[in-house]
């Protein structure tokens, strides 16, 4: 595919993974009790309401292009949460927390049924480029969740441990969000952060296979 084909095919699963990661964090928060991001208008299956210019349109696209469409990167504007409102914070924090990745496990499996649904039908004038849409869609989305639920705060995963773990415990391990997106910047750029989310992206996508049976 040229650059123009890439990118028309990867815009639409990439800004929809990227942003109802997002939304998905705002309804949960709504549910138990929190309803800054609703007040602020940011709960919004509307993917414009969550874009950010920079981290959801360029940097993707630009990654997209370098990398030959092999490695995605990028974020929404966060969708604002004030812990402090939910009726259980430490407790809620993980639903809050948990709502983003199980997004992109929802829409990896929507993804992969639409692939499975294109694979089965007879041929049509875009099929080609549905069914590569698809693949790219499980692929983003699988790569947003698994990179999302890495135990890092301020990751989702990170998050979750926090509200596992014991008080004092919970106070020094969210001492580390400070350092959350350099540490996770540095592991990016030493391929740290391949080495790890290489065997999980590849078990996710084989219990994607054989659920849907590719």
């Amino acid at each position: 595919m040229n650059v123009i084909q890439t990118l028309a095919i990867s815009a639409l699963p990439v800004i929809f993974a990227i942003t109802l990661h997002e939304a998905a964090h705002g309804y949960a928060a709504r549910h138990f009790g929190d309803p800054t991001a609703w007040q602020m208008g940011r709960i919004s299956l509307n993917p414009l309401r969550h874009v950010d210019m920079v981290g959801t349109l360029l940097v993707p696209a630009l990654i997209l292009l370098v990398s030959g469409g092999g490695l995605l990167f990028g974020w929404a504007k966060p969708v604002p949460v004030d812990f402090g409102r939910l009726r259980r914070p430490k407790q809620d924090m993980l639903w809050v927390a948990a709502a983003g990745p199980g997004a992109n496990l929802f829409m990896a499996l929507l993804w992969a049924l639409v692939l499975k649904l294109a694979i089965g039908s007879p041929e049509f004038a875009y099929a080609e480029a549905l069914k590569e849409m698809a693949r790219v869609g499980i692929s983003v989305n699988g790569v947003l969740m698994v990179l999302n639920l890495l135990p890092l705060p301020p990751l989702d995963g990170g998050r979750i441990v926090v509200s596992l773990l014991p008080h004092r415990a919970a106070w020094k391990f969210s001492q580390l969000e400070r350092w959350g997106f350099p540490i996770l910047l540095a592991l990016l750029f030493l391929g740290v952060l391949d080495t790890i989310l290489r065997p999980l992206l590849w078990l996710f996508n084989s219990l994607i296979r054989t659920l849907f049976g590719f």
